[in-house]
This record gives C-alpha cells, structure tokens and sequence, in this order.
C-alpha cells in the first residue's frame, strides 16, 4: 500500500533533502523498513537497536500517535500521511 511519508529537516540528509517521500507498506513496521532499505541509515534514527521507536520520536499515521496505536504494528492504509517527529524539550 502507498504512502506518504513526512521527513522532518533532520534527517532529510538521507533523503536527499526531500521532506516528503513515498512508503509501502501495510503497518508502520513495514513502511519502516522499506523506507530504510530505500534510503540506507534512516532507519536507525527512528528505531533503536532493539528495532523499537527511539524515545524522542513521535510517529503519527495520519493524526494518531502510534504509541498509543498498536505502535509499529499500526496499519498504514494506502494512501495514508505519516509524519515522523522529533520531540522536543527544554525550555526556560
């Protein structure tokens, strides 16, 4: 299935530069992977050694925060927008 996905300024360096590139896939898991296998090295920026989401990055399908979805097993319809977000903290 075909998606979208949002590359945040980051990691647009293994993009490319492009801040929208398209996925396959029918979860976030295999989206994952394929974007990785398309463009070496991103994936481990979003998952960590042990393949699960780095702690400072959100990952939405569509307007839904996958931790609080089936995470990395969340279905990714065709069509559907994923944003990859890195947190942010700090502050004064």
């Amino acid at each position: 299935m075909s998606v979208s996905v949002r590359i945040p300024t980051i990691l647009r360096t293994y993009t490319g530069g492009s801040a929208d590139v398209s996925g396959e896939g029918a979860t976030l898991r295999e989206v994952l992977q394929k974007l990785d296998a398309d463009y070496p090295g991103i994936g481990a920026r979003i998952l960590d050694e042990s393949g699960k989401l780095r702690r400072f990055v959100n990952v939405y399908v569509g307007d839904e925060d996958v931790r609080f979805a089936e995470g990395l097993d969340t279905a990714t319809p065709s069509g559907a927008q994923i944003s990859v977000i890195p947190a942010v903290a700090g502050g004064a």
